[in-house]
């Protein structure tokens, strides 16, 4: 079968030939029809990121077919007992296990969930770790609520969009910030109410003017820009973190969090059983993933390129096999 390989840190995936992988009792050998990037697919390429093994097939998303059925693929092994949170040995798919940039990948059988029936290969690839990461920051971490008024930071990213999406499907009210106008007025489009560039010095006051204060607040960027989301909030407002792309949080004032009674939730991808929740939510309400980009498998350095430059609006996918052509 064909794979993209990372086989050195620095330098660019390698397409090469692996034997197809063999069913064993406990799991199954999908035939892979498309792959989505995440940010952590390039962070690894980079070394960035802890035990990295080599050479690897990265890749965390992907739909395909197994025995005659559309599936996707829980993007982790190992969340444990624990609904609340991962245990010790939790990972995601695509490192140090082969991931989805290939023709053909062998995961455990419990692992594979129906494809949802209104999607195509290339947005079913696009929804499983955004789609849960989305679907737990929002309803299992900050019980989000209809008639809530929602700030996503970051948008134009699969996870805030993913995040953008379901807010408005559970009936609330969403703004969102991002670096680049186009975004901002793309997400209006979707249906969000309003927004700011974070670029502007007194983006949060144009939130605050807009919007009054916020019920939930998702953000994946933390930095110093983070000690002003407290400000933003209402009373008993949840604000839910996924990601650092900023690093540390300084500056952020304890006195306006147990005034205001804010809390704040950590949290990291999500269980087998959320993962099925989602499904049915996206299902349910024919929520349709924001494809990007398309490439084939063979130009999965692009891909990479592309995503690096953060120019995105939606899911970077890889076309994969006969799925390439079409």
């Amino acid at each position: 079968m064909n794979a993209l390989e990372l086989q050195h840190i620095g330098h660019p995936l390698v397409l090469t030939t692996r034997e197809v992988p063999e069913e064993t009792t406990d799991t199954a050998v999908v035939r892979l029809h498309a792959a989505a990037l995440n940010h952590r697919d390039y962070w690894i390429t980079q070394g960035q990121y802890a035990q990295i093994r080599l050479p690897v097939i990265l890749g965390s998303d992907g739909a395909g077919e197994w025995r005659g059925q559309s599936v996707v693929i829980y993007p982790a092994f190992d969340w444990g007992d624990n609904p609340h949170m991962p245990g010790r040995a939790f990972r995601v798919l695509g490192m140090p296990e082969d991931g989805t940039f290939a023709e053909y990948i062998r995961v455990p059988r419990n692992h594979l969930f129906a494809k949802p029936e209104h999607l195509t290969w290339e947005q079913a690839a696009a929804l499983p770790l955004a789609g849960l990461t989305a679907y737990r920051v929002l309803f299992s971490r900050c019980q989000l609520q209809a008639g809530e008024r929602v700030l996503i930071t970051g948008i134009g990213g699969g996870v805030a969009l993913m995040a953008c999406q379901m807010a408005l499907t559970a009936g609330a009210e969403v703004f969102v910030t991002s670096g680049s106008e186009e975004k901002i007025q793309r997400a209006v489009q979707l249906g969000a109410r309003g927004g700011a560039n974070y670029r502007a010095a007194d983006w949060h006051k144009q939130l605050r003017e807009q919007a009054g204060g916020f019920d939930v607040i998702v953000d994946s960027a933390g930095g110093d820009a983070f000690s002003l989301l407290p400000t933003l909030c209402n009373t008993g407002a949840r604000i839910g973190i996924y990601g650092g792309g900023q690093g540390k949080i300084n500056g952020l004032s304890p006195q306006v969090i147990f005034w205001k009674q804010i809390s704040i939730h950590g949290s990291s991808m999500g269980s087998p059983q959320e993962f099925e929740q989602m499904l049915h939510f996206v299902q349910q309400h024919r929520i349709v993933p924001i494809v990007d980009a398309v490439f084939p498998l063979a130009e999965g350095n692009a891909a990479l390129q592309r995503l690096a430059a953060a120019e995105q609006f939606g899911k970077i996918v890889l076309a994969i096999g006969s799925n390439a052509a079409n």
